[in-house]
């Protein structure tokens, strides 16, 4: 294959995307999340592989580019950022625990959990069924008070159904839905930084 045709399949691919999500899907999303900043909850990120890195850049968005003069600040974690600790809890109580087990400790009631993966929860490879740590940490939020939403692609997993909100990206190759997930993640928050510069504050 050239260079020029696989370049063309890739961005087709996107614009594909573009043209299909739903955006109803998406702004139920940004309106769920500007209501956990209102409340004064925190939003807690988790993914695997190249979603755990989206997960990392979509919390370091939510903080700092939402910054705005006089204006309460976003309150956003990645749950894979810290090593030693996902290290310790996958050696001692197992990887499909690593993210439930930090929410036990830090999660409140009206926070919210995003779950960041390609397939939903579905399929699974060596180790197992993919992106149970996810599902449970999703599981986890719903049950204590808080807000369940995904980011995922394919036909949306398990993760589709579990979710309060779940924006899936409908195309059915790896590198397009995680490309498609940092843009989904820029609109979303830049997004909020818009609503948060207009509120109001007492």
């Amino acid at each position: 294959m050239q260079n020029a045709t696989y370049i063309s399949e890739y961005l087709d691919g996107m614009r594909q995307i573009t043209e299909t999500i739903s955006r109803e899907a998406i702004d139920d999303v940004i309106e769920a999340l500007f209501d956990v900043y209102r409340r004064g909850g925190t939003i807690w990120i988790c993914g695997n592989g190249g979603s755990a890195s989206t997960a990392t850049h979509f919390a370091c968005d939510l903080t700092k580019a939402t910054i705005r003069p006089g204006k309460p600040r976003v309150k956003a974690m990645a749950l894979a950022d810290n090593i030693p600790l996902v290290s310790a809890l996958t050696n001692d109580d197992g990887w499909d625990l690593v993210y439930l087990e930090q929410l036990k400790s830090f999660f409140r009631d009206g926070d919210a959990v995003i779950g960041i993966s390609v397939h939903g929860g579905a399929g699974q490879d060596k180790a197992g069924a993919w992106s149970q740590n996810l599902l449970r940490a999703l599981e986890y939020a719903k049950e204590h008070g808080g807000t369940a939403i995904g980011l995922a692609g394919f036909d949306g997993g398990g993760m589709k159904t579990l979710c309060d909100h779940c924006i899936v990206v409908p195309y059915d190759t790896t590198p397009h839905v995680e490309s498609y997930h940092v843009a989904l993640h820029h609109l979303i928050a830049f997004c909020l930084a818009e609503k948060i510069a207009r509120l109001e504050t007492t």
